[in-house]
């Protein structure tokens, strides 16, 4: 089938109707998975069980020899570790490995890929508390 001009200015203008796609790659922001009143965002809510990628910082571990991080907005050189689910912040996340965590030092700034998870979980090995988190992630100092 052969696309003439017309199928391709009314492909283009109903793309352009609908916004910009996130692809992949583009790191979204942390405050981008909340609303003000701290439920989750329409983006986060679309994009949940998909991989996305998250830049922010590594907040010094919980423990040595762990596969679980927190990433931050802003450098913190202690964690953010919470104690129930209505305290936890819509600055962080938590951040889950395949591997052992190589820890970044807390105030470079890292970019992480992984499998978006909505909803209250408590870590069975930590006792960390998160409403969101990056699964099966991987992460790299951010270029």
């Amino acid at each position: 089938m052969l696309l003439d001009r017309r199928m391709f200015l009314a492909g283009s203008a109903s793309l352009a109707a609908t916004g910009p796609a996130l692809a992949a790659d583009d790191p979204i922001k942390l405050r981008e998975l909340y609303n003000k009143d701290r439920s989750f965002s329409d983006l986060a809510l679309s994009l949940e069980g998909r991989r996305v990628a998250v830049d922010g910082y590594m907040a010094p571990p919980l423990k040595a020899e762990s596969s679980f991080f927190v990433l931050t907005k802003m450098p913190m050189s202690v964690c953010p570790f919470c104690e129930t689910e209505a305290e936890w912040p819509a600055d962080i996340l938590a951040i889950y490995t395949k591997r052992m965590v190589d820890v970044v030092p807390f105030n470079v700034r890292i970019v992480t890929r992984g499998v978006l998870e909505l909803g209250t979980f408590r870590d069975p090995e930590t006792g960390f508390l998160s409403r969101v988190r990056l699964g099966d992630a991987v992460y790299e100092r951010n270029a």
